[in-house]
């Protein structure tokens, strides 16, 4: 059933990849929508079913053996970052900027902290979904209306279907750029062909082969998301700011300088990459023993 729905995913949303992607103002829109409002739902059904007594979540105090699995997930939890060029760019006046960002993230870490106690104390922890919606459409005791169950089950799809033709057609045209040929451009067959193929074709490989959540959390979290969020950015600093020095004035005062724009942090950056790196290995590792 799983190899079925991958195919029809693949099918319906495959072709989108191969066309343009303008104007998704009010997809996104939507999208943000219905992200509040199945936020939201979850976490007051889950505070309800606490609220009565009938949680069943007994969560211990500290658990070492789930450490290796943290760094993973704190990686991936990273990923609001993405949101932030979409924040900042359109403010002509950027003197209180810094107040925003800090704003939306507040934000952000209030909704993760609500979803995770809430979820760690509605839920056993040992019949937990990895995705989490699924807890909510198997279980009347918690939602007992059809249709908001069928919404809060269909929550991902609705998501993906609307984020993956963007990704896919923004990736296509990062391959154009990376590839780009000076002076010429590529063959159609290229360009809207192979381009879009080579964006496709890997995710749906994975999709056919594993369906583990968990697994594909850790490993893109911590392989892809270290090195897009932490080594790429870290190194631009780095090699940026060589770059910049015999071009500028030592005694200059550049009145947007960062609080962290001593050399330690970019080190720090990416110590913290590599034991994130270490212990999501590590994680994998002793799981597949286990099995």
């Amino acid at each position: 059933m799983k190899t079925q729905d991958t195919s029809v995913f693949a099918v319906m949303l495959g072709p989108f990849a191969f066309f343009n992607a303008q104007k998704t103002k009010y997809l996104q829109i939507i999208t943000s929508f219905m992200r509040w409002i199945a936020f939201t739902m979850m976490i007051i059904l889950a505070l309800i079913r606490i609220s009565k007594g009938t949680g069943e979540g007994r969560p211990p105090v500290a658990s070492l053996s789930g450490v290796p699995n943290l760094f993973g997930v704190c990686v991936y939890s990273f990923m609001c970052q993405h949101s932030l060029p979409s924040l900042v760019t359109p403010i002509s006046e950027k003197k209180r900027v810094g107040t925003l960002v800090l704003a939306d993230y507040i934000l952000i870490l209030g909704f993760y902290i609500l979803l995770s106690f809430t979820a760690i104390f509605c839920f056993d922890s040992s019949l937990l979904y990895d995705m989490y919606t699924l807890n909510f459409t198997d279980n009347c005791d918690v939602l007992n209306i059809p249709w908001l169950r069928y919404f809060l089950g269909l929550f991902p799809v609705f998501t993906i279907s609307t984020n993956f033709p963007i990704i896919a057609v923004t990736l296509s045209n990062n391959w154009r750029t990376l590839f780009h040929r000076d002076g010429g451009t590529y063959p159609w067959v290229v360009d809207r062909v192979v381009f879009p193929l080579i964006t496709l074709v890997p995710p749906i490989v994975v999709a056919f082969c594993t369906h583990n959540l968990e697994s594909l959390v850790g490993i893109t979290g911590a392989y892809a998301g270290t090195g897009i969020q932490y080594i790429i950015p870290a190194l631009l600093v780095y090699f940026g700011r060589r770059h910049l020095e015999p071009m500028m004035d030592r005694n200059a005062i550049n009145k947007h300088q960062s609080p962290f724009r001593h050399a330690f942090w970019v080190w720090f950056v990416l110590l913290w990459a590599a034991f994130c790196l270490i212990f999501v290995t590590a994680n994998i590792i002793l799981n597949d023993t286990k099995k």
